[in-house]
């Protein structure tokens, strides 16, 4: 009797739909959760490197970020050459952001939101500002270096050609499901930060360097 219950039990085919289902679903719904984060990822990924280009090209047509004396030492070594001399050849760097000296609280904020003062902007009157592409950034993640370019004449009014430098730093992924299940799982904790969005530098030679034509303080 017990055995024909068995034989009966394993001939009955009812159910294996449900339990294919079954065995099929968490492979289904990783799958998807893995396009979605991957998606998402993608996506910050390319805000970031156009925020990134927006942030050089508005920073060459900008006041520079680093402080009046850190510009200065660009052309400390100008000596008593005579104006209209070529501009050395020695390369000067110097760096502001990110871990260095912090950039001029003015100027960053217009490299990050433009002159609208905000991110996010729709008016297509107004500057375009790297977190108006990209919100997730904020000023401790912009990185900006002047390179002394070799390039201009000592004397010229506007000041060294420098090639501009910026890149991000210490940013990472913000993932919407990993990162809720982590806060779920285990409330309190931080998320990982192990997956960090590449520096995405972008240089650009400078042009008049002033965002104020004229009207500085």
């Amino acid at each position: 009797m017990v055995k024909l219950v068995f034989k009966k039990f394993w001939k009955d085919e009812a159910g294996v739909s449900f339990t294919e289902a079954l065995l099929v679903l968490p492979i289904v719904l990783l799958t998807i959760t893995a396009m979605v984060e991957f998606g998402a990822a993608m996506f910050q990924w390319n805000q970031s490197v156009k925020a990134v280009q927006m942030g050089a090209r508005l920073a060459a047509v900008s006041s520079p970020l680093i402080s009046d004396t850190a510009y200065d030492r660009l052309t400390d070594d100008y000596g008593v050459l005579p104006e209209g001399d070529a501009t050395p050849i020695t390369i000067k760097t110097e760096v502001c952001g990110a871990g260095a000296t912090p950039c001029e609280t003015a100027a960053i904020n217009r490299l990050l939101t433009g002159s609208n003062g905000t991110c996010l902007t729709s008016d297509p009157a107004e500057i375009i500002g790297m977190c108006d592409v990209a919100p997730f950034i904020q000023r401790e993640n912009v990185r900006v270096t002047y390179t002394r370019s070799g390039l201009g004449y000592v004397g010229r009014p506007l000041g060294p050609v420098t090639n501009i430098t910026v890149e991000l730093r210490n940013l990472t992924f913000d993932f919407f499901i990993l990162d809720a299940v982590i806060r779920a799982v285990t409330p309190g904790s931080t998320p990982p930060t192990i997956f960090t969005i590449p520096a995405h530098p972008v240089s650009i030679t400078s042009e008049d360097v002033n965002d104020c034509i004229g009207l500085c303080p």
